[in-house]
């Protein structure tokens, strides 16, 4: 039989090639970053359909979860666009209440990279230099030569100011449920002088102090309150409307429904006290959502200048293990040709990894608030997704994981 062909039926099936293809083409287009004074589309940044999650990492998910207890929310992105996210297991284990994608958790030490952003930010604007030392803004200070910068790396060589004030609190018998300021942090150490570590500068020791004091500094020079400061100048402009900081000096509940669940099992469940007052190092509560969106906003130069951004990567430690160093308020990973930006945290039962490639463009955020050791088992997820692994065993020592 001799097949003949028809002009009009092949071109409509030319068309519908061209349009499928066109189609396909356009839903995986990335999202361009805008510029830093551009409409920031946050609904376009945080589009998602659960129909096109990544098999891959959903698999790997849902064996951590099984196997490794893994109880959290989850996002990963790759050129804009998030191709992974979930809610697993339970938000408070004890009233049966499930995670949602939008529940907040207490971002623990991952608070560092919103403050250290803050000061790069009144660097920028001439009102602080990095140089400054600690006695410009409070007099009283207790200790020499501790200056911004030292802080901003860890190696102010002060004493960690969480295991000073829950020994002085004890030792008084003071209130345990009231949150303290950081105007009263500042107040007790310049009183008691607890004893540093070691002189300034001697060596990297990472510690909770370091961005207390930063984010006292931001109060003094701003006159404003931190929880203002930042909600003014990055949440908002980043579009972060599910991101706030709670300090119990201001509030006696902590407005948020997950709860922080320590030593790997649920009849831990952690109490906010006194200790979650102080702000800067830690008080900051979000989303795996808004994290994703801080990202987007940082490289889009939304928030700082490029060049500012780019010291804030330089490493200003020497590198452990041949990999891993700090910068200003950002942990770093190098290996040839990669650079992965990134905090963790652990505070109160919370647990947590914030990874960014900057090369590749691969956002990782992963929020638990079941302390188990799940998140020190994710190298096949860095595979999956294209990232170099950033192991945990590889960066213990020289006080990195002091408090997380």
């Amino acid at each position: 039989m001799r097949l003949v062909y028809k002009p009009a039926i092949v071109f409509t099936a030319l068309l519908f090639i061209l349009t499928s293809c066109s189609s396909k083409q356009q839903n995986n287009k990335e999202v361009k970053l805008p510029g830093p004074n551009a409409p920031f589309d946050t609904k376009a940044l945080l589009a998602y359909n659960p129909k096109n999650a990544d098999k891959k990492i959903d698999e790997f998910m849902k064996q951590l979860h099984k196997t490794r207890g893994f109880n959290g929310n989850v996002l990963v992105a790759k050129h804009g666009k998030i191709i992974y996210e979930n809610a697993i297991g339970w938000a408070d284990y004890l009233h049966r209440d499930s995670l949602k994608i939008n529940s907040r958790f207490e971002l623990a030490s991952v608070t560092k990279t919103i403050t250290s952003t803050a000061i790069l930010m009144l660097l920028e604007q001439g009102k602080l230099s990095l140089n400054d030392d600690v006695k410009k803004y409070f007099p009283d200070f207790p200790y020499d030569g501790v200056t911004i910068r030292l802080l901003l790396t860890h190696r102010s060589g002060m004493m960690n100011y969480v295991y000073f004030t829950d020994d002085l609190y004890r030792a008084q018998h003071l209130n345990q449920k009231k949150g303290i300021t950081n105007a009263e942090e500042m107040a007790l150490i310049a009183k008691y002088k607890p004893n540093p570590f070691n002189k300034p500068d001697k060596r990297f020791l990472y510690n909770n102090s370091n961005f207390m004091v930063l984010g006292s500094i931001i109060e003094k020079v701003t006159g404003q309150s931190y929880a203002d400061f930042v909600m003014t100048h990055i949440f908002k402009p980043s579009g972060m409307e599910h991101t706030a900081v709670y300090s119990k000096a201001v509030y006696d509940k902590i407005p948020v429904d997950v709860v922080g669940h320590d030593r790997g099992q649920w009849r831990y469940s952690v109490a906010q006290n006194f200790l979650d007052g102080p702000v800067g190092d830690k008080g900051v509560y979000s989303t795996v959502g808004d994290l994703y969106l801080f990202d987007r906003a940082l490289r889009s130069g939304r928030l700082l200048k490029q060049a500012t951004m780019d010291s804030a990567y330089v490493p200003r430690n020497p590198m452990l293990h041949g990999h891993f160093s700090y910068g200003y308020g950002w942990r770093i990973f190098e290996s040839p040709g990669k650079q992965v930006i990134y905090h963790t945290g652990w505070w109160h039962g919370f647990r947590h990894i914030y990874l960014r490639d900057i090369k590749d463009d691969i956002t990782v955020v992963l929020l638990t608030n079941l302390s188990n050791g799940s998140l020190l088992k994710l190298d096949d997820l860095f595979k999956i997704v294209g990232m170099p692994v950033v192991r945990k065993s590889a960066y213990n020592g020289n006080g990195d994981t002091s408090d997380d």
